[in-house]
């Protein structure tokens, strides 16, 4: 016996004209992800600790330095609760828009937050934590400027 093609067969086996009608249809189709650049993800995270009123924003270039990461940020909170609610707030916007997930330590605490966004490393520091550590020095290059570029 001879099996008759269903709609679901032609769906399935024809993903784009699937779109295409779900889309005429009214139904929501996400578009092509957008890949991410380390340049564009710098970016997005200095404009969310711009948004979430961080202080002293410092972005340190690592490329030909580290094979870790591409760039660091350096940011300051004014308290615990400021430098744990800008991590998580940047966190979650890196999540929505750019579908990245973040690994991220000492959140609990509020002194020094690490993100991992990937090609972009963030600390997020108390003003007391970031004097006593002071990595911006420690990834400056010799001879250079006494503070590294301030966005």
């Amino acid at each position: 016996m001879e099996r008759r093609a269903t709609k679901e067969d032609y769906v399935l086996s024809q993903p784009a004209d699937a779109a295409q009608g779900a889309a005429a249809r009214g139904a929501s189709v996400k578009p092509a992800p957008v890949p991410v650049t380390s340049d564009s993800l710098l970016e997005r995270i200095v404009a969310s600790l711009e948004d979430d009123k961080a202080e002293e924003i410092v972005a340190i270039p690592l490329r030909g330095k580290s094979s870790m990461a591409d760039h660091m940020v350096i940011c300051s909170g004014r308290s615990s609760r400021q430098v744990a609610a800008i991590s998580e707030k940047l966190t979650d916007r890196l999540k929505q828009e750019m579908n990245i997930l973040c690994k991220i330590e000492g959140k609990d605490q509020g002194d020094w937050v690490l993100i991992d966004a990937g090609d972009v490393v963030v600390h997020v520091f108390r003003p007391e934590v970031r004097e006593f550590y002071q990595l911006e020095k420690m990834w400056m290059t010799p001879g250079a400027a006494a503070s590294p570029k301030t966005v």
